[in-house]
């Protein structure tokens, strides 16, 4: 076991982070609902706002597990150029599962950030969170999404990660912190003691804490 629960992982991950700290052109995005805890832990040592930023998956209908591409916050869509090619893809079947997912973003933009606008990245260096990376396909999604609002840097920070995972990163991101990289890897939640679920009033709470502290 690597930490006791998400808090202490961030605040272990915040180490590895100082470079970061007190700088204005710097915001910590989480995604949720597990890398929450550790980016409010984090944004919190470093003195920086935090946010979240959402991906859904657009899964090919039926075979759900097979991504077509994803959308993020700020009306970002991402397709997977291999996997509608290769399978002749429709944008009729793209575009109602695009519609689909981007009701249930909707709904989590709101009960998460309320009236609070989507923070602006152009520009700026942004950490990206998660409670951990088994495979990195949501990570991936985000980074190529979080591409198109034009960061200045996006720096892709977690607390345990599979090893080739991190290493496979390291190209799409501009720089890639996994604190622990534990061998053989097996899944995120084997090396928290507490892995309990974030619920979406945590991701709340949380959000609404770093906004008014």
């Amino acid at each position: 076991m690597l930490f006791r629960d998400r808090t202490e992982a961030g605040e272990r991950l915040a180490g590895r982070l100082v470079a970061y700290q007190d700088r204005p052109d710097v915001v910590v995005l989480a995604l949720p609902r597990g890398g929450v805890p550790v980016a409010f832990a984090v944004a919190r040592a470093l003195h920086v706002p935090l946010d979240v930023f959402l991906v859904r998956k657009l899964g090919l209908p039926g075979h759900e597990e097979l991504a077509m591409g994803a959308i993020a916050s700020g009306n970002v869509r991402v397709l997977n150029d291999d996997v509608v090619h290769m399978l002749q893809i429709p944008g009729h079947v793209i575009d109602a599962v695009a519609v689909e997912e981007q009701q249930e973003l909707d709904r989590r933009e709101r009960d998460y950030r309320g009236d609070r606008t989507v923070p602006d990245v152009r520009g700026r260096t942004v950490i990206l969170i998660d409670d951990g990376l088994a495979t990195g396909s949501t990570m991936r999604a985000a980074v190529a999404a979080l591409r198109q609002q034009e960061p200045a840097r996006i720096v892709v920070a977690v607390p345990v990660g599979a090893p080739e995972t991190c290493a496979e990163l390291q190209s799409e991101a501009d720089e890639v912190i996994c604190a622990e990289t534990p061998e053989p890897f097996g899944a995120v939640g084997l090396w928290y003691e507490d892995f309990k679920q974030t619920t979406d009033a945590d991701v709340h709470e949380l959000l609404e804490r770093a906004a008014t502290e």
